[in-house]
């Protein structure tokens, strides 16, 4: 199975940073993984003029309307953008997105042609309390609600602890993997083991060249969610060549 390595870089960068990284890009061996860069809203026209795929941070589940700085996917689309972030803990957070909301966009976008990326996890203070396992299910179950087992060949499970991103701090290889399998499990548990094997499952959350290959040789990972790291090109770039 091949990777995906996606590159969230949030409300960062500016236009001579993406051109760096699409060159950067364009010259990189990239192997069988596909790698994917999020920027802000505002540069992904660049999707259209390169051959490095993007992804955008976000997307409405409405087609169209009065949703001020709203974005939909049919307009993702019209400037050739694949992929969508669905449900980043910081807009879960900061943004007051739900378990309903990231169901509705996911099957807005499988409704059109972008893969979503739906990303689940648990704070720290849920880790410690014991709640990880269930709280991940019912996210799992409810962004998948209403899917037929066919839309999940587009479909991309990111597990990013909450406590691991932006902190330095780092899940170990075994602890992300053993969510990322658990994360397989309930798939296995809705759909079975045969849709389960083939889905996509990656790891975010303070990845860096330096755990990078440790992580993504893992049994149940297959790729990453990046965030810093993927600002800066050589970084980004030994994080591909894992």
């Amino acid at each position: 199975m091949s990777k995906i390595i996606a590159g969230n870089w949030k409300m960062n960068g500016r236009v001579e940073a993406l051109t760096r990284m699409i060159e950067a890009l364009k010259a990189a061996d990239t192997g069988s993984a596909t790698v994917i860069i999020c920027p802000p809203f505002p540069y992904l026209g660049a999707a259209s003029v390169s051959n490095v795929a993007f992804g955008a941070q976000d997307v409405s589940f409405h087609d169209a309307g009065a949703y001020t700085g709203e974005v939909s996917g049919a307009q993702l689309e019209d400037l050739g953008v694949g992929f969508v972030i669905i449900g980043h803990s910081e807009r879960r957070e900061m943004y007051g997105e739900t378990d309903d909301s990231v169901n509705k966009k996911t099957i807005k976008a499988l409704g059109g042609s972008l893969s979503p990326i739906i990303c689940v996890g648990e704070s720290l203070a849920q880790r410690e309390i014991g709640i990880t396992y269930d709280l991940v299910a019912m996210q799992v179950k409810s962004a998948l609600t209403g899917i037929a087992a066919e839309g999940l060949s587009r479909v991309t499970i990111a597990y990013e602890p909450i406590w691991a991103i932006g902190t330095g701090r780092t899940a170990s290889p075994e602890q992300a993997n053993e969510m990322c399998g658990f994360i397989r499990g309930t798939i296995a548990g809705l759909y079975g083991q045969g849709v389960a094997d083939k889905i996509i499952i990656q790891y975010g959350g303070s990845v860096k060249p330096a755990n990078a290959t440790d992580i993504m040789n893992m049994s149940d990972i297959d790729g990453a969610l990046v965030g810093g790291a993927s600002l800066v090109p050589t970084d980004f770039m030994k994080i591909i060549d894992f």
